[in-house]
């Protein structure tokens, strides 16, 4: 009877597109800072309906997905060694407080923590290039309540 409610409709291909255009741009510009608007005009969908859409879609907000975006070059980076400081402009935030703060909420720990971390299990000096940080070294230490999931 509410059956239409509980599952989302399926989108239109072309709605659909749209959609991974506007997503495409906000993975493409996650370092500046990318607005609504622009990933809206690019799906060619106004911001609430584009808003709504994608999270319909994907499962997350625009926020939410470049927030994630973020994070996990901001991981990859600080264990490749980069400074805290770097590592922060880098993905885009324009305060070491505000990044650091999302980063220990992402995460459970603050920047300079993981990297201790990362130090303590791999060595000071790496003489590999990092590309991924695994999901499982997160549940190193016992945070993994402290950590949200990427899905929810």
């Amino acid at each position: 009877m509410y059956y239409h409610l509980l599952v989302p409709q399926l989108l239109h291909d072309d709605t659909f597109r749209r959609l991974c255009r506007g997503r495409d741009l906000l993975a493409t510009e996650y370092q500046s800072r990318v607005l609504l608007e622009q990933a809206a005009r690019e799906a060619c969908l106004s911001e609430f309906h584009f808003h709504r859409l994608f999270r319909a879609t994907f499962n997350e907000t625009p926020h939410e997905f470049l927030t994630r975006l973020r994070m996990d070059r901001a991981r990859q980076m600080l264990a490749s060694e980069s400074s805290v400081t770097d590592v922060c402009f880098e993905v885009g935030y324009g305060s070491l407080g505000s990044f650091s703060s999302k980063f220990r909420a992402q995460f459970g720990r603050s920047p300079v923590e993981f990297q201790r971390e990362v130090r303590r299990i791999f060595g000071y000096s790496a003489p590999w290039h990092i590309l991924m940080v695994p999901t499982c070294f997160s549940f190193v230490g016992g945070l993994e309540h402290q950590i949200k999931p990427d899905i929810e």
